[in-house]
């Protein structure tokens, strides 16, 4: 079986990562949308709640599950049996700091191999950052996230 972990914030899932997803999931038998715990960041969603919203979301396609790690991802991938990283690419400004990362992973464990997906076009400018900005000021958010990841945000801003 092959595995891959898609890892992130996800603070909140967009419709450009379950494009990653849905294209990770015909490549890999299983891919786990991994939600980092990341102490740096000051998440608007709690660690369960976006576990939460990303299996809601990822619901409908098959071998696709949501859990979190802590710590670094090579170790979480090796936890796993895992095969391989996926990442995102929106852009060329993207790709540099995923590759310094995936060759660090590669050097932290060669066995592990990262597997680069660019966005399609629709989603190249969206940012769970810009979503969030939306949210705050209370824009339409149909055609960047799911359903029931608007009403959340909305939920969290309501009253800022």
């Amino acid at each position: 079986m092959r595995i891959a972990i898609y890892p992130g914030s996800f603070d909140p899932i967009t419709y450009g990562h379950l494009d990653i997803v849905k294209r990770a999931a015909k490549l890999f038998d299983k891919v786990i949308v991994a939600v980092l715990n990341n102490l740096d960041k000051k998440p608007v969603f709690t660690t369960h709640e976006r576990i939460d919203l990303i299996g809601d979301a990822v619901s409908q396609i098959d071998g696709v599950s949501a859990d979190s790690f802590d710590g670094l991802l090579v170790d979480y991938v090796r936890s796993k049996g895992a095969d391989a990283v996926i990442r995102g690419l929106r852009g060329i400004s993207d790709f540099e700091s995923e590759f310094r990362m995936a060759q660090m992973n590669r050097k932290l464990d060669e066995g592990i191999i990262t597997v680069f997906l660019p966005s399609d076009a629709g989603n190249s400018y969206v940012s769970s950052s810009l979503i969030k900005q939306i949210a705050a000021y209370g824009g339409d958010l149909s055609e960047f996230v799911p359903v029931q990841v608007a009403a959340a945000l909305r939920d969290k801003f309501r009253g800022h």
